[in-house]
């Protein structure tokens, strides 16, 4: 669904004011060009799980509108995002979270991280790297062969679109009427997301669930922070690079 007016904005703030708050049920991915404090957001997708909806804000079209336009008694989008008991839940969130703070003053609050997730519930000594999300759907998601092929094909015709090395321009985010590809694009970045999520976080034990919590907050505060670099080479890298870790009787000790 598609929200570009200020009255469809209203309408996904109540949807999202009615969510469950004791279970992570709200996804969301941002698109734009070089997205981040140096470039310009474009779309955000929200995947309402329980709805088995999808909602593509527009914000290129609505700016400040997309997050301050309140309800009667006075919820933004905004606020939502900010709120620490809807849980939003994203897949590396670093340059989703500088690019709201430095262009809207989003400062994000009550959010995971997938990426840091599967990170976490890697064997010990397998940490030093973080993957991609085409990596974990292909590798990991507990999907049938013909659904990742679908996926496979979407993710192509979208890359192909915006990808400069593949011949497109990040501009497309902001052409209108959206393209049906890009918008498909959208939607297959977030609707996986629930099946990951699940599988991760269901491998971390107490101690390891506590860490990437903290190190979550952690990337939002250094995302908001006047030194965050948005295309820094050391982002490839574990939050947990250095520490060993082993097993005994089925829990994690630093050594």
């Amino acid at each position: 669904m598609l929200v570009d007016t200020e009255p469809s904005v209203l309408t996904l703030i109540g949807v999202l004011q009615s969510l469950p708050r004791d279970s992570p049920c709200l996804y969301v991915d941002l698109e734009g060009i070089r997205l981040s404090r140096h470039g310009s957001i474009s779309l955000i997708t929200f995947f309402v799980q329980p709805r088995n909806c999808v909602y593509v804000v527009d914000v290129h079209k609505l700016q400040s509108a997309a997050f301050n336009t309140a309800t009667a008694d006075g919820i933004t989008l905004k606020s939502v995002l900010e709120s620490p008991g809807i849980i939003k839940v994203f897949f590396d969130l670093r340059n989703d979270s500088d690019a709201l703070y430095h262009h809207f003053g989003v400062r994000l609050c009550g959010v995971e991280d997938i990426q840091l997730m599967e990170n976490a519930a890697r064997p010990a000594f397998r940490r030093r790297y973080v993957n991609g999300l085409d990596r974990c759907i292909t590798n990991d998601a507990p999907i049938s062969p013909a659904e990742k092929c679908n996926w496979k094909s979407a993710k192509e015709k979208g890359l192909k679109l915006f990808h400069p090395s593949k011949g497109g321009s990040y501009d497309v985010f902001n052409e209108r009427p959206i393209n049906t590809d890009i918008e498909r694009y959208c939607v297959i970045d977030v609707q996986f997301l629930p099946l990951l999520r699940n599988l991760y976080w269901g491998r971390l034990n107490s101690t390891w669930k506590i860490k990437v919590m903290e190190e979550t907050e952690k990337r939002v505060r250094n995302s908001q922070s006047p030194a965050y670099q948005p295309q820094s080479d050391d982002k490839k890298f574990g939050p947990w690079e250095g520490v060993q870790s082993v097993i005994l009787s089925n829990r994690f000790f630093e050594v």
